[in-house]
């Protein structure tokens, strides 16, 4: 009789934990696919700022600038890409989880001046990107560019951008020299013309704006204002906004650009205040 006990207490025991388990096993996987899609929800509601580097310079490039950005009530976290020539990606900082708008830096390994590499950083430019969205799943994304940054970020809006999956709500060129060193719009550069031959393959809905700055009325200090401007060429009647503005004073040579006040203030006006509003209808 004692063995019998035993037994029916063991089989009930056994029982129940079976009956345990079963309904563990599905809470957890059901819990577990919940958070995935919390997580999934969140990220398609992201809207990053991405920010692209000219020549010679890394992936602390817009540090002074994001200091800048983050010194009022809106705080952005800052995700760091360098493309390595081999094009594996070293990264540094994170999205927080909290923040719909981050800020993004892809720069890279081989950041040399020249068509040629142009072309090359549009596609290693393009593999952080293939990363970033398949990573954070986000269906939307503004731009800027500093100098080279600006023709890297054509490039790429020519020969990879694809919009029937991705959206660029607006991209600011910063000192872009679109026709090199040129200060005559007749001398169109090899670069220039490509841009141009391509530019049926801008997106559609892009809102551009192209800032220049000049030191003496003529250029920055390095890039001439009239290779600035040829940038209408490319994306004149082609996007759905096109605007030059132009920045003197302090601040206003080549180097200085982003960080100059007035950039940082058109930044806010027109990069991130559109956005944020579009990020709080979307959470409400």
């Amino acid at each position: 009789m004692k063995t019998t006990s035993k037994f029916k207490w063991l089989l009930v025991t056994f029982i129940g934990i079976a009956l345990f388990l079963g309904l563990l096993i599905p809470s957890y996987q059901w819990m577990k696919s919940n958070v995935k899609d919390a997580r999934v929800i969140h990220n398609s509601r992201l809207s990053p700022v991405i920010f692209i580097p000219g020549s010679s310079a890394t992936q602390n490039r817009f540090d002074d600038l994001v200091k800048e950005l983050n010194s009022g009530k809106a705080r952005h976290s800052l995700l760091k890409i360098t493309v390595q020539t081999s094009g594996k990606l070293k990264i540094s900082g994170r999205v927080s989880s909290r923040d719909l708008q981050p800020f993004i830096v892809v720069g890279f390994e081989n950041n040399k001046d020249g068509y040629n590499n142009i072309k090359k950083q549009a596609e290693w430019f393009n593999t952080a990107m293939d990363y970033l969205i398949a990573h954070y799943h986000f269906n939307n994304f503004s731009g800027i560019g500093h100098s080279n940054g600006g023709l890297i970020y054509t490039d790429y809006l020519e020969k990879y951008f694809d919009s029937t999956t991705l959206k660029i709500n607006q991209l600011m060129t910063i000192g872009t020299p679109y026709n090199f060193s040129e200060k005559n719009i007749h001398n169109k550069t090899q670069m220039l013309n490509d841009f141009i031959d391509a530019k049926s393959s801008l997106p559609k809905n892009l809102t551009v704006y192209s800032i220049a700055g000049t030191e003496d009325y003529n250029d920055d200090g390095i890039v001439p204002i009239q290779s600035v401007q040829a940038g209408k060429y490319i994306y004149q009647n082609q996007v759905k906004h096109y605007t030059e503005v132009t920045v003197t004073g302090s601040q206003s040579g080549h180097s200085d650009l982003p960080q100059n006040k007035q950039i940082v203030q058109l930044i806010e006006e027109y990069i991130l205040k559109p956005n944020q509003v579009k990020l709080k209808k979307k959470v409400i």
